[in-house]
């Protein structure tokens, strides 16, 4: 089958939804965003004598959050003339619209319950055939599916971009259990030649493949920060430009992404992998916990682990959860990379060095090589799509298993044993020969 994408429809006008419909913008489709109309009015509606009946008050919503994202740096838009190509609406009065559609995106808040209420106004309007795809960061696709007809099964998958979705390259395709296969192809090969993204195919696992890998990665970090004696500007420095990452490293990313966001997947794997062996790593340490009562959620709530007041910036301390001036990170290990210029070839040097540093990257990369070991075949049943999807989520210049490679795979398996003790670890070294032998078997085909 033949399919041209001219016309989108994007439910649900937030920070993602009304980003998605810029960057569909971008690249010239027609794009309907609906959302809910308002409860009630605002004083300013008040003030005009309009009544909830009046089409400026029912589309404020909508027409806020775009107005709102169009504003928003970096922009999301190539050029502001191309959002000529987003009209918009609400679900009561426009949701009727989508038949003329030829994708359908539900982009709205992540509860289960409202995803189905909504998937069951999208069926009564939807052409058979249209591709209908979520942008949910988790939620299991066979509880998303249920009650919908076999036609919206057969063209129904998740479509999981990263914020901002202009930037960021990950395009994660998850079909559902019924989806056609045409459908999945389709969604690859749109993400990649139209979307300029990395499409990555993943499975219905909480989290998916990005999300799983990174959230574990800075949990991992939030538990390990105090056990080393470290602070917050230190692992920014080790977490950084030094090791082929953004600039914001660790814990300025969160205060990007808001804390409440990483807080939600975090509970959320918490909640849907029981049997990890990670788990436990999934659960908030006490200053995360602190600091989302105290609603310091990062650039959105004005402070978080950095806190900018007119030029000065200052940085939480985790022990006294008090701000502080920053104070310099230096690590004689790091010196020893100046002169290398290949960040793949600075990691061998890394996790030799006999300070602070070196403990950390040990302990840091044992983690990370023991967690995407036990993943596979959970998540992924290729190696490569767990870099990838690092590479183009997170920003990495190389994914966990370059960087295994890069180190050595014995060097890899040694610094794993050193810590023989974390259970994680454990497993993966005896996953790790079991493919090992499992390989051998196969070069000589005993």
């Amino acid at each position: 089958m033949t399919r041209r994408i001219k016309k989108v429809a994007i439910v649900g006008s937030g920070i993602m939804g009304s980003g998605i419909a810029c960057h569909f913008a971008n690249i010239g489709v027609e794009v309907l965003l609906l959302d809910i109309i308002p409860r009630e009015l605002n004083e300013k509606e008040k003030a005009k004598g309009l009544s909830l009946k009046d089409s400026v008050v029912r589309n404020r919503l909508v027409n806020e959050a775009l107005k709102t994202s169009l504003k928003s740096k970096p922009s999301p838009i190539y050029s502001q003339k191309f959002s000529d190509r987003i009209k918009t609406g609400n679900i009561e009065d426009d949701l009727h619209k989508i038949k003329d559609v030829d994708w359908i995106m539900e982009v709205v808040v992540e509860r289960l319950d409202i995803k189905q209420q909504v998937f069951e106004k999208i069926e009564k309007h939807r052409t058979p055939g249209t591709l209908i795809t979520s942008n949910t960061s988790g939620i299991p696709i066979k509880f998303m599916n249920e009650g919908r007809s076999e036609d919206f099964q057969k063209h129904f998958a998740v479509t999981h971009f990263f914020n901002p979705p202009r930037y960021l390259k990950l395009f994660e395709v998850v079909p559902g259990p019924k989806c056609n296969q045409e459908v999945t192809d389709f969604l690859m090969m749109y993400g990649d030649k139209f979307l300029g993204k990395t499409s990555v195919l993943a499975k219905d696992t909480p989290a998916f493949i990005g999300n799983r890998i990174g959230i574990f990665g800075i949990q991992s970090l939030f538990h390990q920060v105090k056990e080393l004696g470290l602070s917050v500007e230190e692992i920014d420095k080790l977490t950084g430009p030094v090791i082929g990452r953004p600039k914001s490293a660790t814990f300025r990313t969160v205060d990007v992404v808001g804390l409440d966001t990483l807080v939600h997947v975090a509970n959320g794997i918490h909640e849907n992998c029981p049997k990890d062996e990670a788990h436990h790593l999934f659960q908030l340490p006490d200053f995360i916990s602190k600091m989302m009562k105290n609603n310091w959620l990062g650039s959105k709530s004005g402070q978080g682990f950095y806190k900018k007041e007119g030029k000065k910036i200052t940085v939480l301390d985790l022990e006294t959860l008090e701000y502080r001036d920053k104070k310099p990170a230096k690590f004689p290990t790091l010196e020893l990379t100046k002169t290398i210029d290949n960040v793949i070839d600075r990691f061998s040097v890394l996790v030799k060095g006999k300070d602070k540093a070196g403990d950390f990257y040990r302990k840091n990369f044992a983690a990370m090589f023991a967690y995407v070991s036990n993943r596979i075949p959970e998540i992924s049943d290729d190696l490569y799509k767990i870099d990838d999807a690092m590479k183009a989520g997170f920003g990495w210049e190389h994914g966990p298993f370059q960087i295994w490679d890069a180190i050595g795979v014995q060097k890899g398996i040694e610094i794993m044993i050193f810590d023989f003790r974390n259970q994680i670890i454990n497993l993966a070294i005896k996953r790790f020969f079991l493919l090992l032998i499992f390989d051998t078997l196969f070069k000589f085909n005993i």
